[in-house]
């Protein structure tokens, strides 16, 4: 089923309006402050439910990579699903979390501090792009408009191993400092 052309353009619309107001949120949390009423439970746990989660996402790509390179296209949906599902259980951790807590501070070595910051940027601008990247490469695949899968999904794929991976890093880099 391949999308017509006015409902492949409200997808597209809808997808870069959903990127736009996600990020809007997540960029307003970084500026609030944390929340001061009572919680019910320890919250630093929630950055490691997201490498946690990241990890999962990791290796679901990876899973899904080798699928689609032996051709087994039911392999491939299913473990980029799971990815897309464990991303979104990411996403909303990740937004309560900053919700809830101000920013942490890293108070590693000066050497690391630029290495932390490195990485961080880069996962923070690639997390950016990846949103509107994923959607659509799921929405292509999803009805089979293949040769635009096929393109996007070259980006998307890199882009997201690495957002995920350094996920990860950059929790264990700043894991001790919550």
């Amino acid at each position: 089923m391949i999308l017509d052309k006015q409902k492949e353009r409200n997808w597209v619309l809808t997808i870069f309006g959903f990127s736009i107001i996600l990020v809007g949120i997540i960029t307003v949390l970084f500026f609030l402050p944390g929340y001061e009423g009572e919680v019910g439970f320890d919250v630093t746990i929630l950055p490691l439910l997201n490498a946690i989660y990241n990890c999962f996402t990791f290796t679901f790509l990876i899973i899904a990579l080798a699928a689609i390179k032996r051709r087994n296209i039911a392999v491939h949906r299913t473990f980029i699903l799971a990815a897309f599902t464990t991303t979104a259980l990411f996403l909303i951790c990740y937004v309560i979390y900053h919700f809830l807590t101000e920013p942490t501070k890293f108070g590693g070595s000066e050497v690391m501090r630029y290495v932390y910051f490195f990485i961080l940027v880069t996962h923070i601008l690639l997390a950016i792009i990846n949103v509107p990247l994923a959607l659509l490469s799921i929405v292509w695949g999803y009805t089979n408009n293949i040769s635009k899968h096929r393109k996007i999904s070259r980006w998307t794929m890199p882009v997201w191993l690495y957002v995920s991976c350094t996920g990860v890093i950059v929790y264990l880099l700043i894991s001790p400092y919550y």
